[in-house]
């Protein structure tokens, strides 16, 4: 893909799901073989993937510049898996972890890398019992993309908070939003990317882990937010897997609208500091803390607002890109998200609402993996 300006550059993208596979009687983790699952779903959906568990299956859409062309791509997906998973006493569910499972009970998938994952990373990989959701969005210049990653870095942590959907963790509330970025951030080379500054000293670094065997290449780097070596494209990591698929769309598109900001306005977030990479870190912890109930620290006028207001912001900030890429609706929408809640909020209510009289946390926590699992059929 040659390098074009921006004005016409479509800014394709793509989005992967990762869901979790539940017994459908105890709801918790599968009591017998998954792999007969696996193999069935392989045959019907060509999208599909394995992750590191066997208790996981991702599915993508193909590139794309239309936001109800992947809509319609993820909706049937996900309808298809639950079919294939009813046939195999499964549930399927988009959240960021498993509120039941335990993770000393999962198996690995077969392969060597999931082997080699294993192997290097020892038992924090076997406790990475979670699923994110990931969106390309296409930069055609191969020599911007590590400067784009570098100044969308402020961005994440609201990006973050939408999609929070992980407040369960190993049978218990954790008190959190969003666990997952704790479970995931036992592993090496995680969470909020470097400060890079441009691509010579990002592939500098990659050379210099990759020639002491740290890693095999730059896809062992887990960050929230890199360049993908698969596609002409930065990926963003930072998302719980989305159990609304709506909410799924509406951080894609503010996504697209974000990587297309920083393009064509250089100032946006130039010259980023150590400052700057630590008060991110601090509102991302606030995002895992709180949702969209949190308040996100701005760093140039130095004071910490509510999250709507912040989003009004940014929705304003992108309101060009919206429109010159289509998708006004779809990022507007993130405004439902703050008023009906994220997933977090109804997994908690959904809990809380079972919990009343004489129902135990476990069958509380049924009643969650239930509304995980309808509303993930639902899309």
């Amino acid at each position: 893909m040659s390098a074009r300006k921006s004005s016409e550059v479509p800014y394709r993208f793509g989005i992967e799901e990762e869901y979790f596979l539940a017994d459908a009687e105890t709801r918790g983790t599968p009591r017998r073989s998954v792999k007969p699952f696996h193999v069935e779903a392989g045959e019907r959906l060509p999208e599909i993937g394995r992750e590191l568990l066997q208790c996981q299956v991702e599915v993508c859409t193909p590139p794309s510049t239309e936001f109800p062309e992947a809509h319609a791509a993820l909706l049937k997906q996900r309808r298809q898996l639950a079919e294939i998973g009813a046939e195999h006493g499964l549930l399927v569910f988009a959240a960021g972890t498993h509120p039941i499972a335990d993770w000393a009970r999962q198996l690995p998938t077969k392969g060597d890398r999931y082997r080699g994952i294993l192997r290097d990373v020892g038992l924090a990989g076997r406790r990475s019992l979670i699923c994110g959701m990931h969106v390309h969005v296409e930069v055609a210049d191969p020599e911007a993309r590590v400067g784009l990653m570098d100044r969308l870095l402020p961005f994440q942590p609201l990006l973050f908070a939408l999609s929070v959907s992980s407040p369960f963790w190993q049978g218990k509330p954790t008190g959190l939003s969003a666990y997952r970025l704790s479970a995931f951030g036992e592993l090496p080379r995680t969470g909020l990317p470097e400060l890079m500054g441009d691509a010579a000293a990002y592939e500098r670094y990659v050379r210099i882990m990759t020639k002491a065997g740290s890693i095999q290449d730059a896809s062992f780097l887990w960050w929230s937010l890199r360049p993908s070596i698969k596609f002409p494209t930065l990926e963003l990591r930072i998302a719980d897997s989305c159990t609304r698929l709506a909410d799924a769309i509406v951080i894609a598109a503010l996504f697209r609208c974000l990587v297309r900001l920083v393009e064509r306005r250089p100032d946006i977030h130039a010259g980023l500091t150590g400052v700057s990479r630590a008060i991110a870190a601090e509102n991302l912890w606030r995002a895992q803390r709180s949702g969209t109930e949190a308040e996100l620290i701005d760093e140039a006028s130095e004071e910490a607002f509510p999250f709507a207001a912040s989003l009004d912001t940014l929705l304003s900030l992108i309101a060009e890109d919206a429109e010159a890429l289509g998708c006004t609706e779809e990022v507007a929408d993130a405004r439902r998200i703050v008023a009906e809640g994220t997933s977090a909020e109804r997994q908690i209510a959904a809990f809380e609402a079972a919990r009343g009289g004489e129902t135990s946390n476990r069958q509380a926590l049924d009643a969650v993996v239930d509304w995980l699992a309808e509303t993930t059929r639902a899309g």
